[in-house]
This record gives C-alpha cells, structure tokens and sequence, in this order.
C-alpha cells in the first residue's frame, strides 16, 4: 500500500480531522512505521494457532450473596441533616 500525504489528508478528512501541514508531515513517516509493523505481523505463520478472545483467562470474581443484617433506620440517618420522615432527602431533579 502506498503511504503518502494524500491518503493521510484522505482519512483525516474521511475522519472529520483538520490536519495542518505540519501534523500531516509529522504523521507520514508515523503512520509507515505502524504499517510496516503491521505487515510483519501477517508474515506470521500461524496456521496451527487457536483464535484467543482475552489476553488472559477470565474468572469471575463472585462471592456468594448472603443475606446479612441490615441497618435499622435511625442508625441509617444518624449522620446526616438531610432526612425527611426517615428518608434521605436529596436534591430535587426536575
């Protein structure tokens, strides 16, 4: 693929990018390093190699939900001015 200024203004403005001529004279020789990477990276057999989802394994890091006791309403409110009828009372929204 040929890497040049006219395809960097091309997927700036595909993008919604304002590019100056300076970013895209910076961008040029950025944007052939990340590609030639990229290009050898394919070169990599990998014919025999299973597909990975996650970089590491997953595990689900759960405990069991057991009922505990629960606050009465005056320790609840104990600490705070703004209460109602034992309720906490927060702004209004709309």
């Amino acid at each position: 693929m040929k890497i040049d200024k006219e395809l960097i203004t091309h997927v700036a403005k595909v993008s919604r990018l304002n590019l100056t001529k300076k970013e895209t004279d910076e961008f040029l020789p950025q944007l052939k390093e990340i590609l030639n990477a990229f290009s050898e990276i394919q070169e990599v057999e990998t014919k025999n190699t299973k597909p990975s989802y996650h970089s590491v394994e997953l595990k689900n890091a759960l405990r069991e939900d057991i009922p505990g006791k629960c606050l009465d309403v005056k320790t609840a409110l104990k600490n705070t001015k703004n209460k109602k009828d034992n309720y906490f009372v927060g702004p209004r929204v709309i």
